[in-house]
C-alpha cells in the first residue's frame, strides 16, 4: 500500500512540474499564439495624408485599438503588406520618437509612418526598399513674404523649422543666413506655428504638403527647380518600411511592394489627399 501511495504521488507531481512548466513558457510569450497573425505597424496617425485619425469608420479605415480610426497613404500600403503576409493589421498609434524603441523592443512588427531610411536610421534598424519617393518643399503662408520664392536664396533670413528628429529639420542649413526654429514635433503644431507669424515656414514632403493646403487654404508651398531647391540624397527623400535588424519580415515585405506598381501607388496618394479629414 505504501509503494502504491508513493507512486501516485509520484505520478501527480510529474503533472503538476509539467503544468506549471506549461504554463511558465506560455507566460513567457504571453500572446504567441494571438501575436502569431497579427502584423502590428506603428505609426503616428497625425502625419496627413501619409497617416491620420479619424472619429468615424470608413470603408477604407483600420480601428485603432486605443480609440478612432486610422486611414491614409502608410495604412492602405500597410493593409496590402498585411494581406500579402496573411496576417491580421493592427495598428499601434505611436509618437515620431516611440517608433524605433518600439519596433527593437518587439511591440509593435514594422514602422510604416512615411518613414525616410537615412544612413542614421539605419544604424539601428532595417528598412525595406522605398514604398514611396518624394522631394522637399516649404510650406509659407499664401499671402507671406516668402510665398513667391523661387530658390533657398530667397529664403535667406526667414525663421523656418521641422519636425523634430527628421531629416527636414536637417536640411535647413542650407538655407542662407536662415533663422532656423526649434523643430516642432508634428506637423498640425507647424502649421498653428506658421498661421500665427512664429515661422515663416516649414520643410515637409510635397504630399505633406499638398495636404496641409487643402486643409488650409491660408497657405501655400514652395517648389522648387533642380539646382534651386535642397540638395538630398535618395534615400532622405525615399519612404520606406522600417524594422527591426534581421526581423523575418523584410524579404516577404519586398516582395509585396514589388507587386504593387507604380501607377498605384500613385493612386493611393491621390486618394488619400482626396480623403483627408479637413483638419489635420
Amino acid at each position: 500500500m505504501k509503494k502504491l501511495l508513493s507512486l501516485m504521488l509520484a505520478i501527480i507531481l510529474a503533472f503538476t512540474l509539467t503544468a506549471c512548466s506549461n504554463d511558465e513558457a506560455k507566460n513567457e510569450n504571453p500572446n504567441e499564439a494571438e501575436g502569431a497573425k497579427e502584423f502590428r505597424v506603428g505609426l503616428e496617425c497625425n502625419y496627413a495624408p501619409f497617416n491620420w485619425t479619424q472619429s468615424e469608420e470608413t470603408e477604407d479605415s483600420v480601428p485603432i485599438p486605443s480609440g478612432g480610426y486610422a486611414d491614409g497613404y502608410d495604412v492602405q500600403i500597410a493593409k496590402k503588406i498585411a494581406e500579402g503576409l496573411g496576417r491580421e493589421l493592427v495598428i499601434v498609434k505611436t509618437e515620431w520618437d516611440g517608433l524605433t524603441p518600439a519596433v527593437n523592443s518587439g511591440k509593435i512588427d514594422a514602422i510604416i509612418a512615411g518613414m525616410s531610411p537615412t544612413a542614421e536610421r539605419a544604424l539601428t534598424i532595417d528598412f525595406t526598399d522605398p514604398y514611396y519617393e518624394s522631394d522637399l518643399v516649404v510650406v509659407v503662408k499664401k499671402d507671406g513674404a516668402y510665398a513667391n520664392a523661387k530658390s533657398l536664396e530667397d529664403f535667406a533670413n526667414s525663421k523656418i523649422t521641422g519636425q523634430l528628429n527628421t531629416f527636414h529639420y536637417s536640411v535647413i542649413d542650407q538655407i542662407p543666413n536662415v533663422k532656423k526654429q526649434n523643430a516642432l514635433e508634428n506637423f498640425p503644431a507647424m502649421i498653428v506655428a506658421l498661421e500665427s507669424g512664429k515661422i515663416d515656414g516649414y520643410v515637409s514632403e510635397r504630399p505633406g504638403a499638398v495636404s496641409a493646403v487643402a486643409s488650409n487654404p491660408d497657405l501655400t508651398f514652395v517648389s522648387f527647380e533642380e539646382g534651386n531647391g535642397f540638395e538630398a540624397s535618395p534615400e532622405d527623400v525615399a519612404i520606406a518600411v522600417g524594422l527591426k535588424k534581421d526581423s523575418e519580415f523584410k524579404e516577404q515585405i519586398n516582395e509585396i511592394l514589388k507587386g504593387i506598381s507604380e501607377e498605384e501607388r500613385q493612386t493611393l496618394m491621390d486618394e488619400a489627399v482626396a480623403n483627408q479629414p479637413l483638419q489635420q
